[in-house]
């Protein structure tokens, strides 16, 4: 099946089922963004690096909170 062949589809279906169809794109959006996020950000995923530069720029006092006191007196 084409896509324009689903297009026409789509739009020859009722509001109902659009909007059902359309919960469902959101939802498979959504899940695949989250899948994304967790590979991104898991043990050797290409945002570690980001977040093992965050980490030591904390630990080397760097970070400043954005309402400016010192993380150390949020405790």
């Amino acid at each position: 099946m084409t896509l324009e062949a689903i297009k026409d589809a789509v739009k020859h279906l009722p509001e109902q089922k659009q909007r059902e169809l359309l919960q469902w794109l959101e939802e498979r959006e959504q899940a695949d963004w989250d899948a994304q996020l967790d590979r991104d950000f898991s043990r050797g995923g290409r945002g570690m690096p980001l977040v093992e530069k965050l980490n030591a720029d904390i630990q080397a006092g760097k970070f400043k909170a954005m309402d400016g006191r010192d993380p150390a007196e949020r405790k």
